[in-house]
């Protein structure tokens, strides 16, 4: 789901990262012995009082990995896992480099602009769509976005038949601008 995301409407090279939830938890354990509380519990953003303490102010550098306590019908759909960094002006990796093994919690992957479509395609093929990740009209309706991209030859982004088709179709450079 997370290259969907990223190269849904990428028109450049796409990036995700890969989090590695075991090692995140045992930086959250190494930090809450650190901040001397007993449990993790005893920093959960979720768990009154916490947010404000360790989140709001930004001075503790914390990435907490999990799902909100209220799910709807997309989150559900997506089945996601979400992080939340406690500092919001740093990048999320210069946050976990400050842990033990820091460099290993994460791995950022980038997906060239040349495999958009064809990583598309696979993505669909997988019923991985915007029909499927947002269980709705509205969902339904991006979704014919990439109808019209891949099965019809429209592009979405710039508004214009794809020069392929024209091409195909014998039409010159000026037909489909």
């Amino acid at each position: 789901m997370a290259a969907f995301f990223a190269l849904e409407s990428a028109t450049d090279d796409a990036v995700v990262w890969a989090i590695d939830p075991g090692g995140v938890l045992a930086a959250q354990k190494d930090l809450a012995r650190e901040l001397q509380v007993e449990s993790l519990s005893d920093i959960d953003p979720r768990t009154p009082g916490n947010y404000e303490r360790y989140f709001v102010n930004g001075s503790v550098p914390l990435l907490w990995i999990g799902e909100p306590d209220v799910m709807n019908r997309r989150l559900t759909a997506q089945s996601g896992t979400f992080a939340m960094p406690s500092i919001l002006d740093q990048p999320i990796e210069d946050i976990i480099a400050r842990h033990r093994n820091g460099c290993e919690l994460m791995i950022k992957l980038v997906m060239k602009a040349s495999v958009r479509e064809k990583a598309m395609r696979e993505l669909y093929t997988m019923n991985i769509s915007n029909a499927t990740l947002f269980a709705d009209l509205d969902g339904l309706a991006r979704s014919l976005a990439y109808e019209l991209e891949f099965h019809w030859a429209f592009d979405p982004r710039t508004g214009r038949e794809h020069r392929q088709r024209a091409a195909r179709r014998g039409l010159g450079a000026r037909s489909y601008r």
